[in-house]
């Protein structure tokens, strides 16, 4: 009975199906993956490099290539520098403030009140609405004399509607919009790492005597750091690549005080209509979101292994 089972096995498995084919059936459930990244992420940046080799405009629209002249144009103004600057501070400072303020909120969309139900999709609707509209919206408040937003800049000591020609103020705004579009993002994002903690460590910890300070800190953040540190990726490379907000709020004013390399190759290259050039500065600006990805995974990975 032995002897038949063995010889008779080789003959299943070659007998089976496509759906028994581990390798086959592999590659059929990457295929969609292989497909949505090559069409969204490699043939897009593809393109980019090949228009950033080049000094394709809009009134000369012929390829032909370059080489590296529009990357060494773009690192030789003073104009790049400084939105490199202006995108590490506003990238930095947005990214702190959303995680601090997720965390809370992440609290908040756990806890069990009444009136949960709506307060949570409450909470979800500036992430929702459309950075456009919501970049209108707060224009529109900080012109008016009578918002909130209007009082705070009186408050600071800026005429009414005169926001927009300061630069701290400016900058102050265009973070305060990604902050509140963003923060329910990383709420969500960091309220699903909480739930993930099981309760009895939280238990355990509490039976020890550690109080509630200490349990947040010593239990609660580091096995909820991989999903810190998901939330303030995801917010920084949103910040990073954001157009649509600067561009509604301030249009990188007053005086490029607001400006940032997407921004700023958005402006070369449709605005202005040197593709080539923009699209120069944006393969420039790809490097800043790999570098902190990388940076914060090995944070994470060397709190994990402690």
């Amino acid at each position: 009975m032995i002897r038949v089972a063995a010889d008779t096995a080789p003959d299943a498995r070659r007998r089976g199906g496509p759906a028994d084919r581990e390798g086959l059936l592999t590659w059929v459930f990457l295929l969609p993956s292989v497909v949505y990244l090559t069409a969204l992420v490699v043939l897009p940046l593809a393109l980019a490099v090949a228009l950033a080799l080049s000094g394709v405009t809009a009134t000369a629209p012929a390829y032909r290539f370059t080489g590296a002249g529009e990357f060494a144009s773009a690192l030789g103004e003073g104009a790049f520098w400084r939105a490199l600057g202006d995108t590490l501070l506003f990238t930095a400072v947005s990214t702190v403030l959303v995680v601090l303020c997720g965390q809370v909120l992440a609290h908040v969309l756990l806890a069990r009140f009444r009136g949960r139900w709506l307060v949570r999709p409450l909470v979800l609707l500036p992430w929702t609405t459309p950075a456009a509209l919501s970049a209108t919206s707060w224009r529109w408040l900080l012109d008016s004399a009578d918002s909130p937003a209007g009082w705070l800049t009186r408050a600071l000591g800026v005429p009414d509607g005169a926001w927009h020609t300061r630069p701290a103020v400016a900058m102050g705004a265009v973070v305060a919009v990604h902050v509140w579009r963003l923060t329910p993002l990383a709420a969500v994002v960091m309220a699903a790492g909480l739930t993930a903690i099981p309760r009895d460590v939280r238990d355990a910890a509490r039976v020890d005597g550690a109080g509630a300070a200490r349990r947040a800190l010593e239990v609660t953040l580091p096995l909820a750091l991989p999903s810190i540190a998901v939330a303030a990726l995801v917010t920084a490379v949103l910040t990073c690549a954001d157009v649509t907000v600067v561009a509604v709020l301030t249009h990188g004013g007053p005086g490029g005080a607001t400006q940032t390399l997407a921004t700023l190759a958005y402006t070369r290259g449709a605005e202005g209509g040197a593709l080539g050039q923009g699209a120069a500065i944006a393969v420039l600006l790809l490097p800043l979101p790999l570098a902190g990805a990388t940076g914060l995974f090995r944070v994470v990975r060397r709190r994990a292994e402690r």
